[in-house]
């Protein structure tokens, strides 16, 4: 019997876009108003998709991608907004668990946690979050080759780093200052925050499927976050995430 796929999930086309020429033999299916592409990359079976923005939207795709097509672990790539002092524009956070800085059903329940699961904080697989931090890291290491430095440095990327650890997201785009600190003092261990990641780390708990969420910073989630987006998405995030990705598939493949 074939393998299960790993899903491959992006919320915006820019970072889908850049993948898709990775997958041999595509085969699309349209499911729930998204386009599923199925296929191999390096003689992995995977299946990519565009998740949508928002929690929810991550949700349905996680749900469809375990139940349509049985996706025996999820990586969910993009762009984030960096919190903690040092986490700079150009880095990648890997992570390691994943929180919803958003939900607050206080005072029934603590505030971030889950309600009736007394869960507030989900774990990424160590093993997969540990095979794409190895990945981004070698990749990082030659982004002059692929980018080019003076490219690099336009968007003020210089001496990019690898971060693990805490990402929270939420259903609301982090473009202050003010939105930023109350973020920091809350949880001064976040690195980082989005708006899809948590979701879709409370649908793999459910169906105790292996996940992890691998983010470029694009800024740093204060009143300059909406300086080029798009830009740097096309120039640098997405450019990261293919070279992150094909190396991480490809020494899972000779493993």
């Amino acid at each position: 019997m074939p393998r299960s796929p790993i899903a491959i999930v992006s919320a915006m086309h820019h970072e889908l876009r850049a993948l898709l020429p990775l997958l041999h033999e595509p085969m699309p299916v349209r499911l729930a108003g998204r386009d599923f592409h199925q296929g191999t990359i390096h003689g992995q079976p995977v299946v990519l998709v565009l998740s949508g923005i928002g929690k929810v939207a991550a949700a349905t795709t996680a749900v469809l991608l375990v139940h349509a097509f049985d996706a025996r672990q999820l990586v969910f790539t993009g762009v984030a907004g960096g919190l903690r002092r040092g986490v700079k524009v150009g880095d990648v956070v890997v992570a390691r668990q994943l929180l919803q800085h958003d939900m607050d059903a206080s005072p029934l329940f603590p505030r971030f946690e889950i309600p009736l699961t007394g869960v507030s904080r989900f774990e990424a697989d160590a093993n997969l979050a540990d095979a794409l931090a190895a990945a981004a890291q070698r990749c990082l290491d030659r982004a002059e080759e692929f980018i080019g430095a003076r490219h690099l440095l336009d968007f003020g990327v210089d001496a990019a780093l690898v971060h693990q650890g805490l990402i929270v997201s939420g259903d609301v785009f982090v473009s202050s200052e003010a939105q930023s600190h109350q973020l920091r003092a809350l949880l001064p261990d976040a690195l980082a925050v989005e708006m899809e990641g948590a979701a879709v780390a409370q649908v793999c708990a459910d169906f105790a499927r292996p996940f992890a969420v691998l983010r470029t910073v694009s800024d740093r989630a204060d009143d300059q976050a909406h300086v080029d987006f798009t830009r740097f998405i096309d120039e640098i995030a997405s450019v990261y995430t293919r070279a992150i990705v094909e190396d991480w598939l490809l020494h899972a493949a000779h493993r």
